[in-house]
């Protein structure tokens, strides 16, 4: 076979690490040194190695989040309520939620129509609605408290459904007017209707509903006595929130800082760069800046 000649082993010898990189990129053109900077690297911020995170801190770190949120809004918004979810039209979900309903209360209606009555779904849902009633009173409405312990006495009403004894419209009829003494005064056409409906199933089914609107109203009247407190503490109360978000996400806020120090950059003073410019001016250049933001060539800030 014929031997290649000695000068061309030798300047082999000479280049093993640039060959190496042209037959890696197949050819002479693709050898690229490792300290080569990416034409990108500039528009993109540092990030910290990744972390792996389990769903368990991601479901803790959106309810934080969720919880600072809503404690701002509670804050600057003075007409701030809480209301019941409302599904959009004709969604999936409040499809769904129809037919469930709907299929409960058929089948509740049907065992109560049978012959014997059956009354389990019904004790049960006297069983919620006991709790609800006693999570209205006050620590004073021992009377009150004491009379919804007697007459929905979940014991008793299993004895009486079992020898055939129970009466629904009578605790039925118990229920609205506890309701009416518990409700805030928006509720009492609510109540009225209540007094107005004779069928079982629709008025437990009127009742289950302005049930859980007093709830809303309960909730809304703890919001009104406890916000004098919450403003005095909310500062430190997000403060504290937003601490907690960066030490679970370190990384969340990579592009809002290189957005900032991007806006201070514009702003040095080339005559005193050692002097920075007021954090008041930074504020307000970034935000200029988002007016004319790129959003093709550059990521928007968290």
């Amino acid at each position: 076979m014929p031997k290649e000649p000695a000068g061309k082993d030798e300047e082999r010898k000479d280049r093993p690490d640039e060959e190496e990189e042209t037959g890696r990129g197949g050819g002479r053109g693709a050898v690229v040194g490792m300290n080569t900077p990416s034409p990108r690297r500039g528009n993109t911020p540092q990030a910290s190695p990744p972390r792996f995170v389990s769903v368990e801190e991601l479901m803790e770190t959106a309810k934080g989040v969720s919880n600072m949120a809503l404690a701002h809004e509670m804050m600057v918004n003075q007409e701030f309520q809480m209301k019941p979810l409302e599904l959009p039209e004709g969604s999936f979900e409040q499809r769904v939620k129809e037919i469930m309903h709907k299929a409960f209360w058929d089948y509740l209606e049907t065992q109560l129509n049978a012959d014997p009555p059956t009354y389990s779904n019904a004790i049960t849902m006297l069983s919620e609605i006991k709790e609800s009633l006693l999570s209205f009173l006050m620590p004073g409405h021992d009377r009150l408290r004491s009379r919804i312990e007697g007459v929905l006495d979940l014991p008793l009403i299993q004895q009486e459904a079992e020898n055939k004894a129970l009466d629904m419209g009578r605790l039925a009829q118990f229920i609205v007017e506890t309701m009416g003494s518990l409700c805030a005064p928006c509720r009492d056409g609510d109540i009225g209707k209540l007094r107005e409906t004779t069928e079982l199933v629709p008025l437990l089914k009127a009742i289950v509903s302005t049930l859980d609107l007093m709830k809303m109203d309960m909730v809304n009247f703890a919001l009104t006595t406890i916000k004098p407190h919450l403003m005095q503490q909310s500062a430190e109360y997000e403060r504290h929130k937003f601490q907690e978000f960066l030490e679970k996400q370190p990384n969340a806020l990579d592009y809002a800082e290189k957005w900032l120090r991007d806006s201070a950059e514009a702003l040095q003073d080339s005559s005193t760069p050692s002097l920075p410019p007021p954090p008041h001016s930074v504020h307000n250049h970034a935000y200029l800046r988002l007016l004319k933001w790129d959003h093709v060539s550059e990521t928007f800030p968290e």
